[in-house]
């Protein structure tokens, strides 16, 4: 009985074939790996081709409002002179229905494409910072000395901006700044009175003229607390009389009101 039992404890060590469970799992497990893989990189190859032949479309056509509402998804709508809405697959709008944030790098290679005669005269600037895309009006390029009514002629400009901030959700606030000699007039007390009032105007041209959402945009007033310049000279002094509008991205809403989407 002894020797039968050895036998068959020998027949049981001998069996090759256990290796092939590990085996299969192996495979079962790199075949998923690799299905992961694939799926990745095809979405994301979407995407880049996505951006990147909206770009092009937008420098070829000069389209502006069309070239940004095709990143989102939707269409462009006209409902008269600087009213076009963008409307997403659901058939709502942009300004109504506020959606999540969309990454700003197309919208500033439009705009810098619509704004290349301003930007070439030096009226505005148009650039890409850690809290979100800026787009700066030299005081001249909007308003008289000392006053903060818009200038008609900057309709055109002020049109091309408005476009570009009807098409994406992303919220925007309007900063106005001024250099660094005082002002005392039977309107304003002092420069913050008056950069403040240069946003609240703009503000309401955009909003009422141009059919911005106001239910995402903010103002404030910053005197000459932000120069981007030295005031010391007439050069710095212009350039520091500005109207910064940004749309702000993830890094520039951490400071703002809950209100806005997240």
């Amino acid at each position: 009985m002894s020797a039968m039992l050895r036998k068959r404890r020998h027949e049981e060590a001998e069996n090759h074939e256990r290796w092939l469970v590990s085996y299969a799992d192996f495979i079962t497990l790199l075949f998923a790996f690799f299905v992961v893989m694939f799926a990745s990189s095809q979405s994301d190859r979407s995407k880049a081709k996505q951006v990147s032949e909206s770009v092009k479309k937008a420098f070829e056509t000069q389209a502006l409002p069309a070239a940004v509402a095709s990143l989102l998804g939707g269409t462009v709508q006209d409902k008269g002179k600087g009213n076009a809405q963008m409307r997403g697959p659901g058939g709502y709008t942009r300004e109504s229905k506020p959606q999540e944030m969309v990454e700003l790098l197309p919208t500033l290679k439009v705009l810098s494409k619509a704004l290349e005669e301003e930007i070439k005269k030096g009226t505005m600037e148009v650039s890409m910072q850690a809290r979100g895309l800026t787009i700066s009006f030299r005081q001249a390029a909007l308003f008289t000395s000392g006053t903060d009514e818009v200038a008609t002629a900057s309709y055109g400009s002020v049109e091309k901006v408005a476009s570009a901030m009807r098409t994406i959700p992303n919220p925007v606030r309007l900063e106005g700044h001024t250099d660094s000699v005082p002002i005392h007039n039977a309107r304003f007390r002092s420069n913050w009175d008056l950069s403040a009032a240069r946003s609240i105007a703009l503000l309401t041209l955009l909003t009422d003229h141009f059919g911005v959402g106001l239910g995402r945009t903010s103002v404030a007033g910053y005197a000459e607390s932000a120069p981007v310049a030295d005031n010391d000279t007439e050069e710095g002094r212009s350039r520091n009389r500005r109207v910064d509008i940004v749309i702000l991205n993830e890094t520039g809403l951490k400071g703002e009101p809950s209100r806005y989407p997240k």
